[in-house]
């Protein structure tokens, strides 16, 4: 099933359960900590729906996340990646947190922030965490399902440091978009290593294109890293790594008003447009910004 965040037209935000046939959506009244662990099995019992649906004009569908859930981020996950980069498999999973603020809604607009001139985009698998890991056999089995994630990246970040600038990197307002929707585990057969084609594309141009099979670090071994540090709640999201056929590798970066689509097979497709680049004030120039601006 397919399970959606929406803004209606009074402005109210909520989960809805997405007819997929019709567009049409029925807003979940139970609270999220009832059914985001139980969800994964088709279960709709616990949703409570509302009877009446709302139709298709009447809302809009915003990031599905829940407030309050953790954001993460893994890198260096598709061999193919980093060999177009010269590089090898890392021993274990690079993993960074992003800000909620960094998060835009699928059709919204990426921001095109001052601090850049080398913004990238990134296909992602995103794993939406349902209940938490305990002592699970196999760690997917507590997700909720899987959405999509764009990456969007500042690849000068850190180029004056000579290593890795994170915070800059992956952490912008308004860049990384998530959605369109939670398809549910159910959906992919359960837990377990999902094999899904994606791919992304810039202004109809093919860019991107892998399948999720060909991660360095399968989800299982990836969620049980995270939560060895960080223990994973409900309605956490992991961003899983991106593949080969990035500007980083080819120089041809996002432009403002680019179109970047990106669809993963079983889940959807999403659409969303570069902004205008941001410009800083004279005010907001001073001391050390980390590089220069263009």
């Amino acid at each position: 099933m397919r399970l959606a965040r929406v803004e209606d037209a009074k402005g109210e935000r909520y989960w809805v359960l997405l007819h997929s046939d019709t567009g049409f959506g029925q807003r979940i009244n139970a609270p999220f900590s009832r059914w985001a662990g139980s969800v994964n099995r088709g279960d709709i019992g616990a949703l409570d729906l509302s009877p009446t649906a709302l139709e298709p004009d009447r809302f809009r569908l915003i990031a599905p996340i829940e407030p309050g859930a953790r954001i993460f981020g893994v890198g260096l996950n598709y061999l193919s990646h980093l060999t177009r980069l010269g590089s090898s498999a890392p021993p274990h999973p690079l993993a960074y947190m992003k800000p909620d603020s960094a998060i835009v809604d699928p059709d919204g607009v990426i921001s095109y922030p001052a601090m850049t001139s080398e913004l990238d985009y990134e296909i992602e698998l995103v794993a939406v965490v349902g209940a938490p890991l305990d002592d699970a056999e196999h760690a997917t089995t507590c997700l909720m399902g899987y959405t999509i994630g764009n990456d969007v990246s500042a690849r000068d970040a850190g180029r004056a440091l000579g290593r890795l600038d994170l915070f800059t990197q992956k952490g912008m307002d308004a860049t990384s978009p998530i959605g369109p929707w939670v398809c549910t585990l159910d959906e992919f057969g359960g837990g377990g290593q999902p094999e899904l084609d994606m791919q992304l594309r810039v202004n109809g141009e093919l860019r991107q294109q892998d399948n999720t099979r060909e991660m360095i670090f399968p989800l299982d071994e990836l969620l049980n890293y995270l939560d060895a540090r960080i223990a994973l709640r409900p309605g956490d999201v992991v961003l899983t790594g991106s593949t080969h056929g990035v500007g980083l590798e080819t120089g041809r970066f996002l432009q403002p008003d680019d179109l970047v689509e990106a669809s993963i097979d079983g889940i959807g497709l999403m659409r969303n447009r570069v902004g205008h680049r941001r410009k800083l004030t004279s005010s907001r120039r001073a001391g050390r910004l980390g590089f220069p601006t263009p």
